[in-house]
C-alpha cells in the first residue's frame, strides 16, 4: 500500500478497531473452550481467578487498563500540587536524585572516613550514617567525615532514639568547620513514633517529642536545607505491612508532627520544609511507583488542610531499598531486586534513594564488591540509564494512574480510621497499628509458605549445594509491644539452615525421586518435587525411571532417607500402586506422591503414601515434617 510523503502515519490504522468487549471475548475462549456455553458469572468468575491479582489491601489489579480506569489525566503537573507527578518542576537534582549511601559508624570514625569517602568519590552524592552503635560526639563525627565536603554532601543518620544527639553533633561540626547555615544540608532522622514502634519503648516518647520539636524550632528559618525529623515508614514494612498499611502509617505518623510543629508556633509551611518521608522501595515495581506518587498526592492533601500555602513545596522523599526482601541465599538476586526497586523509586520521583549491598544479610560487614555494586547500580541506573531525566515517565499510564488513585483512596481511609482512634501516637499505644499488621503478615506468611509469593533463589528454583556461611549473628529477642522484624525468606532460610547444618556434619538430608514413564511423562512433576523439597535444603536424587521390580533396590543405593514418586495421571493409574507398595517395604522415613491424584488417593494411602506433593500445599509444613524424618535425631 502507498502512502503519500504528506500523510501521518498513523500505526493502527490499517487494523480493524477493537473495543473491550471483542477483547473480552477473545480471552474468554482461550481460557476456556466452553466460554460460549457458560454463564455471564462463571466467565466472570473464571476471568477473575486466572487473569485478576489481589493485593494484600484488596486492589484487584487487572490485565488490560483503558481511558476508562482513569478519566481524570493529567492530575497536575511536576512540582505542583498535588505533586502525584513529581515534587519539584526539574528533578531532585541535576542527575535525577540524591544516591544516598548507608555508612556504618566504625572504630574510632577512621575506618568510616575510608568508606565514605569511596562513596563519594564512586558517584554517591549524600551519606546516611549509621550511628546507633555509638555515642553521639563532634569529634567522633569529624573523624568520620574527615575529608568530606560538608558544603557539597549532605548527611543524613540512621541514630534511632539518638538522632537529636546526632543532629546537635552534627549542628556543632558545620560550626566548628565554617560551614554557613544556609549551606548546610542533612537530615537528622528524628522519628519518635517509628523508634518506639521499631524497639517497644513508649515511656520516652513524650520527652522524644518535645526534643525533636526543640530542634526543629532551632533549624527553622536557620537552616533551610535541614529537614530535623523523619517520618519513617520502613518499620512497619519490615513487620510485614502491606503498601496502604505502610502508608497510612507514614500519613498518620506525618500529622502527629505537623501538630506538633504547629502547635509549638511553627507555620505550616514552615513545618513541611521540617520532616523528610521515608518508605520503602520493593521489587514490586508498579505497587512501588503508585506508593511514591500516592504519597506525595495525600500528603499535598494533609498540608492543604493544614493550611499550607498556594506556593508550597512538594515533599523530600527518600526511598529506601527494602531490607525485607534481601535474602541470605543465593544472594545474587538481591542485585536483581535492588535494580528494579531503584528503577521503581526513581520513576515514582523519589528524592533520595539508597541501596544495601547484596550480601547485606551473610555477614556482618559487607564486601567490596556488595558497595561497589549498590552504588553502581543507582549510577547506571542515573548516569547511562537517565531514568532520572524524564519527569513522571509513569506518568499516563492507565494502570500506573488508576492504580495511584487506588493505593492513595485506601490509604486515605486508614488513616481516617487512625485518626478516629485518636491519632498515631494513641493507635499504637492501643495496639490497633500492630493487631491490623499482624493480620496482613500472618497472610503474607500463608502465601510465602504454599509459594503463591515466591522468594526467587529460595523458595523457588534453590541452589541446594550453594555454599552460604552460618548466619553471622544470633537473632535478636523482639522486645514486648516492639513490631517484628519479618524477611520474606526466613521460614525456607531456617529449614536450609537447618539442612545445611547437617550436611557440614557430614550427612545432607536427600530425597529419592522415584520416576514413571519416559522423560517427556515425569518431567513436569519431576520438577515440581525437586524444586520444593531443594526450596528446604533437602537435596533430590535419583537414577531415571524406575518400576516396582527395581524401585526398592534403586532407593537403598541412593541413601536418602525420604522418597517421592513422579508421573502423570496416566502412569500413576497404571504403575503408582505397585511401585509405592514396592518403596514402602524398602523403609522410607516417609514417602510422597507427586501431583494431587484425587481419584487414587485412598489407594496410594492404603499402600503406604505419607503425604502429596500438590501445587499450592503448605511446603513449610511439608519441609519441617521432611527434615524432622530426614534428620539424625538429636543426642
Amino acid at each position: 500500500m502507498s502512502r503519500d510523503a504528506g500523510d501521518a502515519l498513523v500505526l493502527a490504522g490499517e487494523f480493524p478497531p477493537v473495543d473491550r468487549a471483542r477483547w473480552r471475548a477473545a480471552v474468554d475462549r482461550s481460557l476456556s473452550r466452553d466460554a460460549t456455553t457458560m454463564s455471564p458469572e462463571a466467565r466472570d468468575a473464571l476471568f477473575t481467578k486466572k487473569l485478576v491479582t489481589t493485593t494484600y489491601d484488596g486492589l484487584a489489579i487487572q490485565p488490560l487498563y483503558t481511558r476508562a480506569d482513569a478519566p481524570d489525566l493529567p492530575l497536575g503537573v511536576p512540582g505542583a500540587p498535588p505533586f502525584v507527578r513529581g515534587a519539584t518542576v526539574a528533578g531532585a537534582t541535576t542527575g535525577g536524585w540524591d544516591a544516598r549511601a548507608r555508612v556504618p559508624l566504625l572504630g574510632d570514625g577512621a575506618p568510616t572516613a575510608v568508606r565514605a569517602l569511596a562513596e563519594l568519590e564512586g558517584g554517591a552524592t549524600s551519606l546516611l550514617l549509621e550511628t546507633a552503635s555509638h555515642a553521639a560526639s563532634p569529634e567522633l563525627l569529624d573523624r568520620a567525615l574527615a575529608g568530606v565536603y560538608l558544603e557539597l554532601a549532605p548527611i543524613a543518620f540512621d541514630a534511632g532514639a539518638a538522632a537529636g544527639e546526632w543532629g546537635q553533633a552534627l549542628l556543632t561540626l558545620w560550626s566548628r568547620r565554617g560551614i554557613h547555615p544556609s549551606a548546610a544540608r542533612g537530615s537528622f532522622g528524628i522519628d519518635p513514633l517509628g523508634d518506639a514502634a521499631r524497639t517497644g519503648a513508649w515511656r520516652g516518647v513524650e520527652p522524644a517529642l518535645q526534643a525533636g520539636v526543640t530542634m526543629a524550632m532551632r533549624c527553622t528559618g536557620r537552616f533551610p536545607g535541614v529537614r530535623p525529623l523523619r517520618i519513617d515508614a520502613t518499620p512497619y514494612h519490615e513487620a510485614g505491612a502491606s503498601d496502604v498499611e505502610e502508608l497510612a502509617c507514614a500519613l498518620a505518623t506525618g500529622v502527629a508532627y505537623l501538630r506538633r510543629l504547629v502547635d509549638a508556633g511553627i507555620a505550616v509551611d514552615a513545618a513541611l520544609d521540617l520532616v523528610e518521608l521515608r518508605v520503602a522501595a520493593t521489587a514490586d515495581q508498579f505497587l512501588t511507583i503508585a506508593k511514591l506518587r500516592a504519597l506525595r498526592r495525600c500528603w499535598d492533601r494533609i498540608a492543604a488542610v493544614a493550611g499550607a500555602g498556594a506556593a508550597r513545596r512538594g515533599p523530600a522523599l527518600h526511598a529506601q531499598a527494602s531490607r525485607a526482601m534481601l535474602t541470605r541465599y543465593d544472594p545474587w538476586v538481591n542485585m536483581l531486586r535492588a535494580s528494579v526497586a531503584c528503577f521503581a523509586a526513581a520513576v515514582g520521583g523519589a528524592t533520595a534513594i539508597s541501596l544495601d549491598p547484596f550480601d547485606t544479610r551473610m555477614r556482618a560487614e559487607p564486601s567490596p564488591l556488595g558497595v561497589r555494586m549498590a552504588r553502581n547500580t543507582q549510577a547506571i541506573l542515573a548516569e547511562e540509564s537517565y531514568v532520572g531525566r524524564v519527569l513522571d515517565p509513569a506518568g499516563g499510564s492507565w494502570y500506573v494512574e488508576s492504580l495511584t488513585a487506588a493505593v492513595a483512596a485506601h490509604a486515605w481511609d486508614w488513616l481516617r480510621e487512625i485518626e478516629a482512634a485518636g491519632g498515631m501516637a494513641a493507635a499504637l499505644a492501643a495496639g490497633l497499628v500492630q493487631a491490623r499488621i499482624a493480620a496482613t503478615r500472618g497472610r503474607r506468611e500463608q502465601n510465602l509458605a504454599r509459594r503463591r509469593e515466591a522468594v526467587t533463589g529460595v523458595s523457588e528454583f534453590p541452589n541446594v549445594l550453594e555454599d552460604v556461611p552460618p548466619p553471622f549473628a544470633p537473632a535478636v529477642a523482639e522486645a514486648p509491644g516492639a513490631l517484628p522484624v519479618f524477611h520474606r525468606a526466613d521460614a525456607y532460610e531456617r529449614l536450609r539452615e537447618a539442612a545445611d547444618a547437617a550436611a557440614r556434619a557430614g550427612t545432607r538430608p536427600q530425597v529419592f525421586l522415584a520416576t514413571l514413564g519416559p522423560l517427556a511423562e515425569h518431567t513436569p512433576r519431576l520438577n515440581f518435587a525437586k524444586n520444593l523439597f531443594e526450596a528446604g535444603g533437602i537435596a533430590a536424587v535419583g537414577a531415571g525411571t524406575v518400576d516396582a521390580d527395581g524401585v526398592a533396590a534403586r532407593f537403598v543405593e541412593s541413601g536418602a532417607a525420604l522418597a517421592c514418586v513422579c508421573g502423570n495421571d496416566e502412569r500413576y493409574a497404571a504403575e503408582a500402586e505397585a511401585v509405592v507398595g514396592a518403596l514402602r517395604a524398602a523403609g522410607p522415613r516417609r514417602l510422597y506422591v507427586a501431583g494431587s491424584v484425587d481419584r487414587l488417593r485412598e489407594t496410594l494411602t492404603a499402600a503406604g503414601v505419607d503425604e502429596y506433593v500438590v501445587l499450592g500445599c503448605d511446603a513449610v509444613d511439608l519441609l519441617t515434617r521432611a527434615l524432622g524424618a530426614a534428620l539424625p535425631p538429636q543426642e
